[in-house]
């Protein structure tokens, strides 16, 4: 397992994921950012009651929804689409790599790549808001733990477009769907917790620590348990869906 996964690492270079996702995670910092630096939003940078650091995470958990599906789907996309276009599983499986295995390596690998992704965009945007000019204090409680969900999330998203991706040979199919995440994922930001439950992009919606009663921003407790069964369900569709992967003959 090692061995593959230094194999994926090898590949990314090839397939410049790492530019890829640099790119992603400065275009989701700017347009988080974008409203910081409108006259109406800078009035209220010194007053406590405004909220300035909640509503900054208001427009970056929508960036996020609209733009983690697709970055899920593209790496995981181009990371699985290289087996396709040669005889990548073949040449895999002569080599002691199973299509499961190999997915699982992806997996791994794309992971080590998206947690230091999430973590500096995260870092941006709250680097942005102190460059416009916030100055309430910042409580970093809620931040570092919608963080730390979103990677979550990610990870979820990607395991299920790298089984796509082996599955489907036409890429189009799995970044269409993760284009179509992106609508849902924002969509569900503006309807109810119950039917955020239902879809999966709605998982999205589900980790923000925000909520609004009225007219006024306020900080919620996310429903873990939610989150956690969710996180396990895609964690027991990945692993059987590889399993069955091994014992495919490609």
């Amino acid at each position: 397992m090692r061995r593959a996964i230094r194999l994926e690492f090898r590949k990314m270079r090839r397939l410049r994921t790492l530019l890829i996702t640099a790119i992603l995670v400065l275009a989701v910092a700017g347009l988080s950012s974008f409203s910081l630096f409108a006259g109406s939003t800078q009035d209220s940078f010194n007053d406590p009651d405004a909220m300035p650091w909640a509503g900054l995470m208001v427009t970056y958990t929508l960036m996020a929804a609209m733009t983690s599906p697709i970055l899920a789907a593209v790496l995981a996309s181009r990371q699985t689409d290289i087996e396709h276009s040669g005889v990548g599983w073949t040449l895999a499986s002569t080599a002691g790599y199973s299509p499961g295995m190999l997915c699982r390596a992806k997996l791994v690998a794309l992971s080590a790549v998206l947690l230091p992704a999430v973590a500096v965009q995260s870092l941006l945007v709250i680097g942005m808001g102190l460059f416009a000019g916030i100055r309430v204090p910042l409580d970093p409680g809620p931040w570092v733990l919608y963080t730390g969900l979103l990677f979550l999330i990610d990870v979820a998203f990607l395991a299920l477009h790298i089984w796509l991706a082996a599955i489907v040979e036409n890429q189009l199919v799995s970044v269409g769907v993760g284009m179509l995440g992106a609508f849902l994922g924002v969509f569900t930001l503006l309807t109810s917790t119950a039917v955020a439950r239902v879809i999966p992009w709605g998982y999205y919606a589900m980790i923000s620590p925000l909520g609004q009663q009225g007219n006024n921003l306020v900080y919620l407790t996310p429903p873990f348990g939610w989150i956690a069964g969710f996180l396990l369900l895609v964690g027991i569709v990945f692993a059987v869906a590889t399993r069955r992967l091994d014992r495919i003959e490609r």
